[in-house]
Formats: structure tokens, sequence, C-alpha cells
């Protein structure tokens, strides 16, 4: 009953004043031995001591209780927050305003490290951001001033300049579209149109949409055997159409010459059905993989701006699956090759 973790102001207090009250009624009976004056010092000490103590404890100890808890939630109290702290607040013991310190110090504490994360990742996105701006700008720039400085009148280069500086514009175009497609994303404003149909013969589609880009470094294409038999799913045609662009566009950048390009398609549980691209390219270091969806993150940035791209591709893949209720994964090894794997809802057959 008198466990320190469980005491109440009001068991304190009568705690307190029964020792005290037991002690002065014990003097009292050896100075003066009458029976009757020990009860009444003992009932008057321990009236007198058990409301004094129990006023001390709530007027001054919790009042200092009350200031922390305002602290705490840093808003003026409601009516609500207002009865408990005149009514419940009393009641609870010092362990039980400790743990609700501690739990709102450990929230805070999760606050700020959410903020230093998000202050990190701002600066670093504002970094890469500048970056990749500048190259395209940059380069248009020198191109122009030297087309200026005379080189113009010159037949050898002026055309070969002129050309340059259009595909860094048109780089420069991309990166701003990318942008603006990942706003509209993360802001709620692209809306997802689910249509059902056949998730192979969209692979399909995308495979002859950049056959031309694969041959040039001799990539065959194919889905994988035993992955052929036509797999419903409902989901934004379009949009899982620019995710698979994405993700074969990146095994052709990254995957070696002569190499494949394996798209698998499984039906998981009847509620959701698994698309891999697989290529047998450079692959990535295992911890470039948790940060390879980021914007602008680039695994080797020299080599990754010579192959092209803006940096924000996987970033939108991921955005897009994501704005599906799904998910999408990645497995590498260095020189073995990635796997990009992305989940999408199955489709009713009865539908098609």
């Amino acid at each position: 009953m008198f466990k320190a973790k469980n005491l109440s102001p009001q068991k304190l207090a009568g705690f307190t004043a029964l020792i005290l009250s037991a002690i002065i009624a014990l003097g009292s009976l050896l100075v003066d031995g009458n029976w009757q004056v020990m009860l009444g010092a003992f009932v008057l000490t321990f009236l007198v001591s058990y409301y004094l103590y129990l006023y001390t404890l709530q007027n001054f100890i919790y009042r200092k209780i009350k200031l922390i808890y305002k602290f705490i939630y840093q808003t003026k109290a409601s009516k609500r927050e207002e009865f408990f702290q005149k009514n419940i607040l009393p009641l609870k013991t010092i362990e039980e305003v400790s743990e609700d310190v501690e739990k709102w110090a450990s929230q805070k504490k999760e606050e700020l490290d959410n903020l230093r994360r998000n202050e990190a990742f701002r600066k670093e996105f504002l970094l890469n951001l500048s970056h990749e701006l500048k190259t395209p700008i940059f380069a248009v720039q020198g191109y122009i001033h030297t087309l200026l400085d005379g080189a113009l009148e010159d037949p050898a280069v002026n055309k070969m300049f002129l050309k340059n500086a259009t595909k860094n514009i048109d780089r420069l175009c991309r990166l701003l579209d990318d942008l603006d497609e990942i706003s509209k994303l993360e802001s709620g404003e692209m809306t997802i149109n689910a249509e059902t149909f056949v998730i192979q013969d969209l692979v399909k589609d995308v495979f002859d949409t950049l056959s031309l880009k694969a041959n040039t470094k001799g990539i065959k294409f194919n889905i994988k055997k035993g992955c052929e038999a036509p797999i419903p799913v409902l989901a934004d045609k379009e949009k899982i159409r620019q995710v698979l662009i994405n993700l074969v566009d990146n095994s052709i950048k990254y995957g070696k010459p002569d190499g494949h390009t394996v798209a698998s398609i499984y039906n998981m549980d009847g509620k959701r059905v698994l698309v891999e691209i697989s290529d047998d390219g450079i692959g990535m270091a295992e911890e470039h993989l948790p940060r390879v969806f980021e914007r602008f993150y680039r695994t080797d940035r020299a080599r990754s701006r010579d192959i092209g791209g803006t940096g924000l591709g996987l970033a939108i893949v991921k955005h897009i699956v994501e704005a599906h209720d799904q998910s999408i994964t990645v497995r590498s090894k260095p020189e073995i090759g990635s796997t990009f794997g992305f989940t999408m809802e199955a489709g009713k057959e009865s539908m098609l």
C-alpha cells in the first residue's frame, strides 16, 4: 500500500501525518501520562499535519508540475485540460508524471531528429539541383559566347556548337519536366486513372519503344520463361508505362554490351502482381541501395552524367508506384546486375 511508486499526495500526507502524530502522542504520554491528552494530541496533530502536508503538496509541488505540463503542450488549456490539471493531475504519482515527461521528451527528440534529417536532405537536394541546373546552363553559355566571339563564321564548328547547345537545352527541359512531375506527384495533384490491362502486353510495348536504343549496345529484351501467360492488373496504364520505360531505359544505360534485360511477372497471392526488370549490367554496391530512389542520387556522378539522364527517373518511379499504394524494391550486386521490382493490384480476368 505504501510503496513509493504508488503513493498519491493523499497517501503521502496521511502516512507522514500518521508518523508525526504518533510521535507527538507518544511524547505526550511519556510527559503527562494521561491517555485522554495523548488521544487528543494524536487526533489534533494528525488532522493539522495531514491537511497542511496535503495543501503543501498540491499547491506548491503540483503547481510546479502544472507548469511543466503547460510547457509540454505550449498551448492555452482547453476546458478538458483544465479539468485534467485540477482533478486528475493531483491524483497522479510523481513517477507517472515523470513517465509523461519522458514520453514527451522522446517524441520531441524524434521530431528534432526528423527535422535534422529533412534539413540535411533539403541542403543536399538544393546543392544537387543547383549543380544539375548549372551544368547544362554553363555549357550553353560557353557555346553561345564562343559563337559570338567569331566561331559563328566558321562553318567547321558553328553547326556542331549549335547542336551541342541544343542538346544541353533539351537536357534542361527534361530536368524541369521531371521536377514538375515530381512536384505534382508529391502534392497529390496527379490523379490515378485505374483500368484493367494485361501487364505482359504493356511490357512488350515498352520493349518495342526502346528496341532501337537497345540495339545500339546489342542488348536483347525478353520475358522470363514461365511468365508469358497473360496476367491482368488494375492500375493507371500510362503511369505504369512511364515506370517501365524508366526501368528498362536504366537497364540499357547501365547494361553491358551484348547483355540482356529480362522482365518477370508473378501472380503473388491473387491480390497483387509482382513485376521485375532485371539486367546483367554494372550493378551497384549494397551501400547505395537504400538511396537509389532519392532525387539526384547517383552512385557514380561522373559516369552517370556521361550516360545521360536527369537523376530524377527512379524518384518518379517510386512516387508513381506509391501513388498506387504499392511498393518498389531493388536488388543489385557489382558486375552481376540489378533487379527492380514493383507490385500492382491484380485485375479481374472477367473485366478483360
